[in-house]
């Protein structure tokens, strides 16, 4: 029976252009439309989800709130950022 790994996670801006996406995703325009005007009227509310591996930052989720805060030209985005090994990484490339 393996063990429980828990993964402290931390709320943190990061710069945009750090932030690799290597699963292209597509996007709904509509709702990155609705997402932009909110985020201009009252911010970021939710962060978008981020591995940090071997000091880089990689994104799977959040894909509507990323193009949405990258439209705006917006330097950096709220972050959950989890720190995790390669072999997590692999996993979500699979």
């Amino acid at each position: 029976m393996g063990a429980t790994v828990r993964v402290k996670s931390l709320v943190k801006e990061i710069p945009i252009n750090q932030i690799r996406r290597p699963l292209p995703r597509q996007n709904d325009p509509a709702k990155v439309a609705a997402l932009m005007e909110s985020i201009q009227q009252i911010g970021q509310q939710e962060p978008i989800d981020v591995l940090e591996v071997d000091g880089q930052y990689y994104g799977f989720s959040g894909c509507h709130r990323y193009e949405a805060c990258q439209r705006l030209g917006k330097e950096t985005i709220l972050c959950n950022v989890r720190k995790a090994p390669r072999s997590v990484l692999q996993r979500h490339l699979a």
